[in-house]
């Protein structure tokens, strides 16, 4: 599979939330936060920077789930990853 143009495969990664003083985040605590944590599969065609593996925090309001081979995947658009790990 490999997604063309500017878009990137990805798999979310689900995280603990812990706060300084270490107390975990509630999912519904979480869920206030405006960016997500994933796992680059496969950047697009004219993706440069982003390489396969990479985390990356995105836009929560990006994107669009697929599945493929019953995995659940979501495609988002380099323009709304804001950090590269």
């Amino acid at each position: 599979m490999i997604p063309i143009g500017k878009n990137i495969l990805i798999k979310k990664v689900e995280e603990e939330l812990k706060t300084s003083s270490g107390l975990l985040l509630s999912q519904e605590d979480a869920s206030g936060f405006r960016y997500h944590k994933a796992q680059v599969v496969k950047p697009g065609t004219e993706v440069e920077i982003i390489k396969p593996d990479d985390f990356i925090y995105y836009d929560k309001a990006a994107g669009h789930s697929l599945f493929i081979k019953d995995e659940a995947y979501t495609i988002i658009q380099e323009r709304d990853v804001v950090v590269v790990l």
